[in-house]
């Protein structure tokens, strides 16, 4: 299965392809889209549809991995963020090919076995399991990789996807019932 892995960004995208044929990795290709020089938002979007045209066009994958944007500070970067992912689904999905997307920290989790690791370690983990010798000049194209690496895994081992959800509950990922427990406790007033 070849499988077309995108970190998607505004300023930079990553992309790899990564070939899982026979349970070895082949990296076909992992590198960046720079967009920095583009000062049109347009045409920086446009570029991205183009572009992952251009790869499904020449590379021919049968899935599409992304990775989905994160909440953050800055609603505006994240808003942008999600604009970029949707025209690189839409011009997935404008060649028939489907796509999964997945959460920065199940990535993380599922390569490095820590939901918060940086960018650098995922890109360790990465080098050390797949063997390629020189680091990409941006990171985000070994997170291209990572989201690749977690589509292979999740549809080869299903149980690989309950790693996340089995993890221990930090004190902030209260379970449901305690958030309910909390409320109720703060709110007497408002329970009939």
């Amino acid at each position: 299965m070849l499988i077309l892995g995108i970190d998607p960004g505004t300023r930079i995208l990553g992309y790899s392809l990564l070939d899982t044929e026979g349970g070895r990795f082949r990296i076909e290709a992992m590198d960046v889209l720079y967009l920095k020089n583009i000062p049109d938002f347009k045409d920086r979007i446009r570029r991205i549809f183009d572009s992952t045209l251009r790869i499904i066009d020449s590379f021919h994958p049968d899935h599409l991995a992304i990775e989905a944007p994160f909440f953050g500070k800055n609603v505006q970067s994240m808003l942008k963020l999600g604009r970029a992912q949707g025209v690189a689904i839409a011009a997935a999905l404008s060649r028939d090919l489907s796509y999964t997307e997945y959460e920065p920290s199940v990535i993380k989790q599922l390569v490095t076995g820590n939901g918060n690791a940086s960018k650098e370690q995922v890109a360790a983990i990465l080098r050390s399991i797949m063997g390629f010798d020189d680091s990409p000049r941006y990171l985000d194209a070994t997170d291209a990789l990572a989201v690749a690496y977690t589509c292979h895994m999740q549809l080869t081992n299903p149980m690989a996807s309950l790693r996340e959800e089995l993890a221990p509950k930090t004190k902030k990922q209260k379970s449901r019932k305690k958030q309910w427990a909390d409320f109720v406790e703060q709110n007497p007033d408002r329970i009939q």
